[in-house]
């Protein structure tokens, strides 16, 4: 979207990130991206040059694609899902270029966002060596520390509630 919004290629478009969950509670964060326009990198909020639009429409329709695709295929957006794993095995497979990031779901004990323990949560990484790692020390506002929790606290409820279930079932 947001190149497109800037008419370039989606390649132009670096260090976007994607807090959270695969849900409506996700949280695509522009803050620490960059944008190429005409051979110069500059963030997204100049490339764009609509702060309201960013911090608006831009993440509700993110957080709603997979319900858009759903619905407008009358189908699961199982290639979505599959796109996406053959991006990360590109990814772990050639790694992260110096300086950038993508979003992947990991495992969050440790990270340095205090994000809860023990959730698959998505985050911006770096990888190298075939082995990924939390991009740590990007600044986080308090608009995206808000987002940040409350997908959070989703997955936490996900988490809780699977767990509830298997503690309730005796496996015979």
């Amino acid at each position: 979207m947001v190149a497109m919004r800037c008419g370039i290629s989606a390649n132009s478009v670096k260090n976007m990130i994607i807090w959270g969950n695969h849900s409506s509670t996700q949280y695509p964060d522009i803050h620490h991206c960059k944008v190429n326009v005409q051979g110069k990198d500059v963030t997204a909020f100049d490339a764009v040059k609509d702060d309201a639009w960013l911090k608006g429409e831009f993440i509700s329709t993110v957080q709603r694609r997979g319900a858009a695709v759903i619905k407008a295929r009358k189908l699961s957006s199982a290639m979505s899902a599959a796109k996406a794993i053959c991006d990360h095995m590109r990814d772990i497979w050639t790694g992260t270029t110096e300086g950038e990031f993508i979003s992947m779901g990991v495992y969050s004990t440790g990270n340095p966002y205090g994000v809860p323990e023990d959730l698959i949560y998505s985050f911006p990484v770096s990888i190298k060596d075939k082995a990924w790692k939390i991009v740590d020390g990007l600044a986080i506002n308090d608009f995206s520390k808000a987002k940040m929790d409350a997908t959070a606290a989703e997955l936490v409820e996900e988490r809780d509630t699977a767990v509830s279930f298997l503690g309730s079932t005796a496996v015979t």
